[in-house]
């Protein structure tokens, strides 16, 4: 392998949704777990809050990696492997997946010739490593090469791009091992009714009332409620056990979601903390979580939803709305979502580690 420090790694720097991520190939990073997490942390410059000798962005939004490799089964183009690298934090997890890298996916496969483009949309199948889920990916490819120019716009991100279908399959219980990991659709922790689940993503939903909130408050506010943070916190580490997800004291699952009626035309209004800092936006499996949280019987998100008539739901974030497709039976059961994402191509060249 060549030396990172002298000679760099092979690196596609990519938008996937609202989040931005280093894109390698398996074959360039080391095989060895510890090897690869010591060198992609020394590439992001973690930790250090402001990651100021690395390519991190200062935030859990933009230090992020995708891992590609050739498809380890037959029902896959590309295997795709997750990692959180932490801003802070000498921590590397792939405790999770994310729906907006996984937006760049495809394209990015495309691009290093994994996945051979055909006609004029791609479909790519993706083996999502960190879960064992196929998402499918559908790229716009006029002329064999992806198209990143387009009409779609997502909240979050300015201006437009060209449209990345992302359509999931039996994602229900993706790390608890079902739907509802406690059973129950309203569990009571320290005095709070919440909703454990896992559409996609573990995640907590609570009422943001129950914390003297209003719900709609920013970002940066809430970031800065050291008192909110620290009894989230209390009530994720007695989550993880119920959601059969162990001490989760260094994962970054379940994430901590705070609900409150819409305000701008959406199905719910959200403040997702991932874990322990406020999303900007919300993630694409933690939007399918919630949206599957309104349709149930009990718990904060049935009771503040207001459900639409048909299968498009906007969850509303502090940047806007993300937009989820919700698949039901006649009996009113989740068996399917999707969502649309854009991405864009930032550079494609070579990174360098820190010594």
């Amino acid at each position: 392998m060549a030396d990172p420090v002298i000679d760099g790694i092979a690196c596609l720097w990519m938008r996937g949704g609202s989040s931005k991520g280093a894109y390698f190939l398996s074959r360039d990073l080391p095989s060895d777990r510890a090897a690869r997490d010591d060198l992609l942390l020394r590439v992001f410059g973690s930790p250090d809050a402001r990651q100021i000798d690395g390519i991190g962005g200062a935030d859990p939004l933009t230090s992020k990696v995708a891992i590609l490799s050739p498809p380890s089964r037959p029902d896959a183009d590309v295997d795709y492997l997750f990692l959180q690298v932490f801003v802070d934090q000498p921590l590397v997890s792939d405790a999770q997946g994310c729906g907006n890298i996984l937006a760049g996916v495809g394209p990015a496969a495309i691009e290093r010739g994994l996945v051979a483009a055909r006609g004029s949309e791609t479909p790519v199948r993706i083996h999502m490593r960190n879960t064992g889920e196929i998402a499918r990916a559908l790229v716009q490819t006029p002329g064999g090469r992806v198209r990143y120019s387009g009409e779609a716009a997502i909240d979050g991100v300015p201006g437009t791009a060209a449209p990345i279908a992302l359509l999931f399959d039996g994602i229900a219980g993706s790390m608890c091992g079902r739907l509802l990991p406690s059973g129950n659709e309203v569990d009571v922790i320290d005095g709070v009714a919440c909703t454990l689940i896992d559409n996609g993503m573990p995640i907590v939903v609570m009422d943001a009332a129950d914390f003297g909130l209003s719900g709609q408050e920013s970002r940066d506010a809430l970031d800065a409620n050291g008192a909110l943070k620290a009894r989230l916190e209390a009530i994720r580490l007695q989550a993880g056990p119920v959601m059969a997800l162990g001490d989760v004291r260094d994962s970054s699952v379940p994430k901590m979601t705070l609900v409150s009626a819409p305000v701008d035309g959406g199905v719910i209004s959200t403040r997702s903390f991932i874990p322990h800092r406020c999303h900007a936006s919300i993630g694409v499996f933690a939007a399918i979580s919630v949206a599957t949280a309104c349709v149930l019987g009990k718990g904060p998100a049935a009771r503040l939803a207001r459900r639409p008539d048909g299968p498009r739901f906007a969850i509303e974030h502090p940047t806007g709305k993300a937009e989820v497709l919700v698949q039901q039976d006649a009996a009113g059961t989740v068996i399917g979502a999707g969502t649309m994402r854009t991405a864009r191509k930032l550079f494609d060249g070579r990174v360098f580690a820190r010594d």
